[in-house]
């Protein structure tokens, strides 16, 4: 009889979405077919790895599996970090590589770079930690000049970290000490109202090269300008094929979310976000190289409005790991 195919799925990770990374990881254990033998590998928050419970050294545990499932989410994870150690070890895995991994999480590199292969976003800038010496200097010059309102976000986390909408000078400058608690530079952002999408895509489904799900609404109260970090984390967020979308925008979006996975040298499988605004289109928002793998989450609802089930999109998965290593 033939072992089973050892997979190690990485959850929790030094990330400021370490809760969100140990739920997909806890859901992918639970989905985990059969076929293969699961190992939950969880990683605490200063970087240590453990097996069964044990801590022990990355090498060594990866040394014991033959594909790793990363379910984790944010820095280290998702950043090239990671990627970097498995590529070491000689470790197929799940998701991006570094440089595509680097690129995605990245906002301004990814904009910068979609930008130029014809993909539409919000103006933007970004701001470095040092070339802001007064924040309420910044704040009344980026109110003279940027589009009002402004969105200000760290330039490199997810889930909406550190994430404002700003009107006034003195809401600017809360914004900006906000998300400059998540890193060194901060992307400025055009807020533009509409509705927020969702699409993913997988590589290798259903017998095509780029399979795409179909577009996911997120829903959000009346008075919500975009879906807050507690928002995301409360579990409430719930997503829906929006009946809103037109059969030629829905297209638009499907496109162009395998256009963002080509361009940013993606893996295996995808999300992208945009907004949608009713006169002037589909704006890219950012991309997700590992989009959280739980039933009810954008990537879940879309797989299950295609018919497709957990089980069934994480053999696939693995196996194109396997394959491409």
């Amino acid at each position: 009889m033939f072992a089973k195919t050892q997979v190690a799925v990485l959850r929790g990770g030094p990330s400021s979405e370490y809760d969100l990374s140990i739920q997909s990881g806890a859901f992918v254990l639970s989905q985990m077919p059969e076929r293969y033998h699961a190992l939950d590998v969880f990683i605490d928050r200063a970087g240590n790895w453990y097996l069964y419970g044990k801590r022990e050294e990355p090498h060594r545990i990866l040394g014991k599996v033959d594909v790793v499932v990363n379910a984790l989410h944010g820095e280290y994870g998702e950043d090239g970090e990671l990627q970097k150690v498995l590529r070491m070890q000689g470790v197929a895995h799940s998701g991006p590589r570094e440089l595509g991994a680097a690129f995605a999480f990245n906002k301004q590199l990814a904009k910068d770079l979609l930008s130029r292969n014809g993909v539409k976003t919000p103006y933007f800038s970004t701001l470095r930690r040092e070339d802001v010496p007064d924040l309420t200097h910044a704040s009344s010059y980026i109110y003279r000049t940027f589009p009002n309102p402004v969105v200000v976000k760290p330039s490199s986390r997810g889930s909406s970290i550190g994430v404002s909408v700003a009107e006034t000078p003195k809401e600017i400058a809360a914004a900006l000490a906000a998300a400059f608690e998540f890193g060194d530079s901060v992307l400025l952002e055009e807020y533009i109202d509409g509705f927020e999408i969702v699409c993913g895509v997988v590589e290798g489904y259903r017998n095509e090269p780029l399979y795409s799900l179909f577009p996911v609404e997120a829903i959000r109260s009346d008075t919500a300008r975009f879906l807050t970090r507690a928002d995301r984390e409360s579990g409430r967020i719930s997503y829906r094929e929006s009946p809103s979308l037109g059969g030629s925008i829905r297209a638009a979006l499907m496109s162009t979310a395998q256009h963002i996975h080509r361009v940013l040298n993606l893996r295996h499988y995808s999300t992208s976000d945009f907004i949608v605004h009713p006169r002037r289109g589909i704006y890219f928002l950012e991309a997700d190289s590992l989009p959280s793998l739980v039933r009810n989450s954008a990537f879940g609802t879309a797989l299950a409005g295609v018919g497709g089930t957990f089980p069934d999109f994480l053999e696939h998965v693995v196996e194109l790991a396997i394959a491409q290593r």
